[in-house]
């Protein structure tokens, strides 16, 4: 049942669990599939749906509460423990993405920085040497890191992304705007901002028609 569990569902319960941790913030104690789609702009019934490939959740007529549902779903997520992540990319983006706030926050630690230009090596981050990108390997095999992000130009994307697979990385959060082959054992989620902003530039279109 859980293979066939759509790409989709698992996103919006990452949604729903950001919802109830501001429904436990606010004092609720329980929170209806209602309350949850309208927050999340997305129908109860879909709300329903997306919980029971995971389990049963809460009561008919009593709905869900907040605070067991929350600790369900960032189980299920994944998220009641921290994991290692090697960033890979000292340039603008990668910076940012080491100084969001909402990695830590939710247990993703960036351990590990690395780059290849000599003129970034050795700088410090909140207490993170960067260092070169020959030692990705070793660091990851040593540290235990299982998470990856990819912040190189697309011409490197793919040397990187092999070294990180056979050192031992099971994820990679891919940033470079390439399309990664990977083996099996290493899943992948890429986020080409371009791409977006062109989604975003179609629909700005459509409306000026």
């Amino acid at each position: 049942m859980k293979d066939k569990i759509p790409v989709t569902a698992i996103r919006r319960l990452s949604l729903y669990a950001r919802m109830l941790d501001e429904f436990e913030n606010e004092g609720k104690d329980s929170v209806s599939s209602q309350e949850l789609g309208k927050n999340a702009n997305i129908p109860s019934t879909q709300v329903r749906k997306d919980l029971a490939y995971f389990g049963q959740f809460g009561k008919p007529g009593k709905g869900y509460l907040v605070k067991e549902l929350k600790l369900e779903l960032k189980e299920i997520l994944g998220l009641s423990h921290v994991w290692k992540i090697a960033l890979v990319g000292a340039g603008n983006l990668g910076k940012a993405l080491f100084s969001y706030p909402g990695f830590r926050q939710q247990g993703f630690n960036i351990t590990a920085v690395f780059d290849s230009d000599p003129s970034k090596i050795g700088k410090n981050w909140k207490g993170i040497e960067i260092r070169h990108s020959s030692g990705l390997s070793d660091v990851i095999k040593k540290d235990g890191v299982t998470i990856g992000i990819i912040a190189v130009p697309a011409s490197g994307a793919q040397e990187v992304a092999d070294e990180m697979c056979k050192a031992g990385i099971k994820a990679i959060l891919n940033f470079a705007p390439k399309r990664l082959k990977l083996v099996p054992s290493c899943s992948q989620i890429s986020v080409d901002l371009a791409i977006e902003l062109e989604n975003l530039s179609y629909y700005l279109s459509k409306l000026k028609k």
